[in-house]
């Protein structure tokens, strides 16, 4: 009878144990499922609000696609108050964070800098390394 119950005992802490990793790994490091059609939805708005022969349409293709990236990680639960912090937080995650890095720092100069100058080339290298980091966030 003894022997029943130790391993009756010994098999409910293997459960609960493997139950805690579970848990652990789904709630660390962004384990929450994002609404892939409410991203890609947006994500076809920035995208197609990029005109060539519309300058002003670079500066703003270039915040509203860091807005949504900053949306995605903070509802994929990365930690941090700013979005910098949030980067930091998912940059494991990120398979080009030069390329995040320098569109978000893009995105800083643009809401910062009043004289900041961006080319219709530039805007479209920022908005590829926001949507790279949105696939590798699994927004899109």
């Amino acid at each position: 009878m003894d022997s029943n119950l130790s391993l009756l005992v010994f098999f409910a802490a293997i459960l609960i144990v493997g139950g805690l990793v579970l848990v652990i790994i789904t709630y660390t490091k962004g384990g929450r499922q994002l609404n892939q059609d409410k991203y890609r939805t947006k994500w076809l708005t920035i995208e197609r609000s990029l005109a060539r022969d519309q300058p002003a349409s670079y500066h703003l293709s270039v915040l509203n696609a860091d807005k949504l990236l900053d949306q995605s990680l903070k509802e994929s639960g990365y930690k941090g108050t700013t979005m910098g912090e949030r980067l930091k937080s998912a940059s494991s995650r990120l398979s080009s964070r030069n390329s995040t890095w320098a569109a978000h720092k893009l995105r800083n100069q643009i809401a910062h800098e009043p004289d900041v100058h961006v080319t219709y080339d530039t805007a479209r290298r920022a908005l590829a390394g926001f949507k790279q980091a949105l696939k590798d966030v699994g927004a899109i």
